[in-house]
Order: C-alpha cells, then structure tokens, then sequence
C-alpha cells in the first residue's frame, strides 16, 4: 500500500508536469483530443507526456527486460504479438495464448502509462515493455540497466498515410471533424506528428544502434514483412529465446508467424470488436482502428506524385550521411 506522503508526492510531482507541460509550445492535434506540445524537439500529446516524464523520474528498468520502441503506425502491434508469441511458446501454446482474448497493446504494456500492468506481467516472467518515446528521452534507467532494445522503422510515406488513417478513425470514433490529409500532410512534412518528427525519432536509434549493436536491434517493417520467419528467428535469438533445432523442425516459428499474422490477428473478434483503454476517457478505443492493411506500399493509394516525391526528398536530407535508407 502506498503511504499518505507517498500519494501526496506522486500528486505534486504530477502537478508540477502539468504546469509546465502548460508553458510548452502548441501544435495541431490532427483532429485527436487535445494538442500536441513541443519537448525537447519532439511532439507530443500532453497526456503522454506526463507519463513520460512520470517514467523518467521513476521506472527502474531490469537487466532482463526487453523493450520494444517505435513510432506510432510503424507495426508496433505486430512485433509485440510476434515477441510475446515467441517468450510465452512454452506457457501457451494455439488455444490458450492471451492474444487470442487481447490485443496487442493489452499484452505489452506501455511505459508511458502502464507502470503497475508492467509489474504483474514481470511477476509473470514475461519481461516485454513497449514505449514510443525517441530514443534520447528514454528513462535514465534504461540505459544504464543494460537491457536490450528492439526498434521497427518503416517507410515514412507508409507511416503517414497509416497515421493519417488511424487520426480520421478516431475522429469518426469521437463523432469530431477529421483533419484532410493535405493538412496532415504539410504537418507531418514539417514534423508536427505525435511522437514526431519521425525522421528524428528514426535517427536517434539508429545512431544508436550503430553504438551499441549487442544493445538495440534495428528493424525495417518492409523487410520483417519479406522474410517474417527469419527475422522472428533472428529477434528470438536477439532476446534470448532462440527456437531450438527441434522447435525448428517442429515449424514453431512458422505456426507463431502465421498466427501473428495481419489476417489472423485482424479477424479475431478481440479486434474486430473490443476496446482498448476502456473507461480511461478520450483514451479509450475500438480495437479495430489499430488494424488496417498492413500493407507495404499502400501510399500509393492516397499520395499524389508531387507529396510522394516531397517526402521522399525530405527523407534522403533528413537521412543524408547516416548510412541509413528508408
């Protein structure tokens, strides 16, 4: 149980975030529930925020854990089912594993507000975390802990148009005038997305990868979608689970990717009806804005020629001598 000095510092703490997240300059909200807020040259919703700042002042990272970064749309639900899948092999196996009953992101919690859910599931033996923060606002702790890191990037024309619809979903979802995707466009371009400038958020773990490659495991989402298996292998032997040669015979990896699959997940009634965050207010969601298409290259149905070429040439200034192409 929490002491009464306890909880009365917890709410100083959280009202001395609010006053300053306050005095922080504002940017479109993209049609969501409150504006985004400038820190430390990225954009964030205010609430996220908070519960950033929350964990940099108190989440002690563990040796063991394993945190799995990105930015929003850039298939952060599908590495979490395919990591959990492939931790939790030998607690569950088709019929009893909890992806089946939940989505994504109530199996991996998030850092930015999950504390006490992350808790139980390391009680649990399960030592997956999930945050969207970049890289040089991570918790003091996580660094210096050690753990490893695992990071997804994806096509930014890709993760636009995906963001793009996942803002209008939820727009819909709050019977709200969703932002147009000119609009969104320029924002994004200019760098006002949550989390954003993605180009920014990209870089930070690259360069850290690059540092420390034992530490932070780099993923393209277009090359995970060509070769699922044997990057899942790869990511397995990365966290410290490797499929053995028999699991290998046995198809193991395979019957995980198949069940983690866009179709599969995307047809689950968990997803096609369920909530997520339900009761927490603007934050609570139907499970089914997070599952779309999936699809590399979908851009091509929502980008005229002139918006394609404009990001792209944004993302080679952008990524110009980091050795890294998206």
């Amino acid at each position: 149980m929490e002491s009464h000095i306890e909880i009365q510092n917890e709410d100083a703490l959280q009202k001395s975030f609010k006053e300053m997240i306050s005095t922080l300059p504002k940017g479109n909200c993209w049609g969501c529930f409150e504006d985004l807020c400038q820190y430390q040259g990225f954009w964030f919703f205010s609430t996220f925020l908070q519960g950033a700042l929350s964990a940099q002042q108190q989440f002690q990272a563990q040796p063991t854990d394993i945190i799995l970064c990105s930015s929003p749309r850039t298939g952060t639900a599908w590495l979490k089912s395919l990591t959990f899948a492939t931790i939790t092999r030998t607690l569950y196996d088709d019929s009893t594993t909890p992806l089946l009953s939940k989505m994504p992101h109530d199996v991996v919690p998030f850092m930015e507000f999950d504390h006490a859910q992350f808790s139980t599931n390391r009680h649990l033996g399960i030592p997956l975390l999930a945050t969207h923060l970049p890289y040089s606002l991570l918790p003091r702790s996580i660094i210096d802990s050690g753990c490893k890191l695992i990071y997804i990037c994806r096509d930014p024309k890709d993760t636009f148009v995906s963001l793009y619809h996942f803002a209008a979903r939820y727009s819909k979802s709050q019977n709200t005038q969703p932002i147009q995707l000119d609009e969104a466009f320029e924002l994004f371009y200019e760098g006002v997305s949550p989390y954003g400038p993605y180009w920014d958020h990209v870089l930070g773990y690259w360069k850290a990868s690059l540092e420390h490659p034992d530490k932070l495991m780099f993923l393209k989402y277009e090359e995970l979608v060509e070769d699922t298996v044997l990057y899942l292998k790869k990511i397995a032997a990365y966290m410290g689970y490797p499929f053995s040669s028999e699991e290998q015979q046995q198809w193991v990896p395979e019957n995980i990717v198949k069940m983690c699959s866009f179709e599969n997940l995307s047809g689950l009634e968990v997803n096609k009806t369920g909530r997520h965050r339900e009761g927490q207010g603007n934050l609570g969601l139907e499970n089914n804005i997070y599952f779309r298409k999936g699809k590399p290259g979908d851009w091509k149905n929502y980008l005229t020629t002139e918006m394609a070429q404009r990001l792209d040439q944004r993302t080679m200034q952008k990524l110009s001598g980091s050795g890294l192409s998206l």
